[in-house]
């Protein structure tokens, strides 16, 4: 059994006077299975969000069904099976850090030392341990979003839906909740996200979906998607400028281009920042 199943939904919005209306969903399938991890990608206004609430039981499809292991999205049994980050959470920003995930695992049912056992772990998994005390209204959009994380995982969920958990947030605190997803993937967790990082994508997702106005118009592996059969890369580490015209010579006509190989401007970034901190350390 697949932890989501969603067949042909369609959803329309009206507009204001019967004007204006917006078809934003037109027949989409997609399956997700247990422990995968699936990312929906497409540009603002494909229809991304509002699939992830339907999946969630926020609003329903004109037609078509959305599942959440074996039962209708809408069931009340699946409010404990799915942790749900919105793409702007709003928070008390009067609460701490602490009790903000104490009050959501109280509306989840915990209590007691189970929920103090469960506050401190999210904390821990989120990396917000040292800032538990400090006030929502202090935290970083990336610090609001590890909680936003937090809150959605607290009640210990089999199926966690991210829509944009990235947005607005600077590279370094963007690889840390990347790392979180990651984590969550390698213990079997299930989830499903849409993120406008394509490179954050491509790194976390088994199965990807590319969604333009409102139609899925590609779906695959990594693998299959990202695979050009019309070229093959040869990548080699130091070679000699020799060895570089042997090689080209060999291929003849089909040589196209010699480069050397090129990193992401995020994984530069994040490499100086950890460089001037081991010399600060060290200092």
């Amino acid at each position: 059994m697949n932890a989501v199943e969603i067949q042909d939904i369609h959803k329309s919005f009206p507009g204001h006077w019967g004007k204006g209306g917006v078809y934003a969903v037109k027949g989409v399938s997609l399956s997700i299975p247990q422990g995968g991890v699936y990312g929906l990608i497409g540009p603002n206004g494909s229809g991304k969000s509002t699939i992830m609430k339907a999946l969630v039981g926020l609003l329903s499809p004109d037609s078509g069904t959305c599942r959440v292991f074996g039962r209708p999205a809408t069931s009340a049994a699946n409010r404990r099976e799915i942790g749900f980050l919105p793409e702007n959470p709003y928070f008390y920003k009067f609460l701490t850090g602490e009790e903000t995930v104490r009050f959501y695992g109280r509306l989840c049912g915990l209590r007691g030392a189970e929920l103090r056992n469960r506050t401190q772990e999210m904390l821990e998994l989120t990396g917000l341990t040292e800032a538990a005390h400090r006030r929502l209204g202090g935290y970083s959009k990336g610090m609001l979003q590890r909680v936003g994380l937090a809150q959605a995982l607290v009640q210990r969920p089999r199926l966690l839906v991210l829509d944009e958990p990235t947005a607005g947030v600077d590279p370094i605190g963007s690889r840390a909740i990347r790392d979180i997803i990651l984590n969550l993937k390698e213990q079997g967790m299930t989830v499903f996200l849409c993120s406008h990082l394509l490179e954050q994508v491509q790194e976390i997702c088994d199965c990807v979906g590319i969604l333009y106005r409102g139609v899925m118009i590609a779906e695959g592996t990594m693998e299959e998607l990202t695979r050009d059969h019309s070229r093959t890369e040869l990548t080699l580490h130091n070679p000699s400028p020799e060895l570089l015209e042997q090689l080209q010579a060999l291929a003849g006509d089909s040589f196209v281009s010699l480069a050397p190989a090129r990193n992401s401007l995020e994984s530069v970034f994040l490499r100086g920042i950890q460089a001037r901190l081991r010399e600060q350390q060290q200092k």
